[in-house]
């Protein structure tokens, strides 16, 4: 098994071109603004598509991307585990637009509005919380076992680094608008 090499923008910004870089966000957050020439395979698709990463990987060393670097991680750490070599950008999108570095969109130009995943958890969290909780007092208190389920499901991401809820929404059709490329 290989040990995933993270690098930061300035190591991985000078060596782009001979980098096949993937990027592992949802389509809809791809869509929002990606790293020159990126391909895109989803999290969720990871697994799917080990055969093409491997070929990929005997052509050209492995770049993986995501917003901020985490799921970027978890998934240069899955390609290792199958052999892969692969390094995670560190700090993700988010630190390459903050080095200056540009952005670019499936449609050439323009920058799409959707929020990253872990924002729409975020939201979604939030909002489904205070939502058991108007319930629980307005119509029953047992609805208030909502909020306390959201709770519990949080807890259980935290402890095994993963989130059922970002599966739930990376199917929303915004989510999966414009996939880009394949490794």
């Amino acid at each position: 098994m290989s040990v995933p090499t993270p690098l930061d923008v300035g190591q991985a910004h000078p060596r782009l071109r001979e980098l096949t870089v993937v990027d592992v966000r949802t389509p809809g957050e791809f869509a929002s603004g990606h790293l020159p020439d990126a391909v895109n395979v989803p999290l969720d698709r990871l697994a799917r598509s080990l055969p093409e990463l491997r070929r990929a990987a005997e052509r050209r060393p492995l770049l993986v991307v995501c917003a901020s670097g985490a799921r970027s991680e978890n998934a240069a750490a899955t390609l290792a585990s199958q052999g892969i070599a692969a390094s995670s950008l560190t700090g993700g999108t988010q630190a390459w637009a903050a080095e200056g570095h540009g952005l670019h969109y499936p449609d050439g130009s323009r920058k799409r509005a959707v929020w990253a995943m872990e924002r729409q958890v975020r939201f979604t969290a939030g909002v489904t919380v205070l939502l058991g909780l108007a319930l629980g007092l307005l119509l029953h208190p047992s609805l208030a076992l909502l909020s306390a389920a959201i709770g519990g499901g949080l807890v259980f991401s935290a402890l095994t680094d993963s989130c059922g809820m970002a599966v739930v929404l990376g199917r929303l059709p915004f989510n999966r608008q414009g996939a880009g490329g394949r490794a």
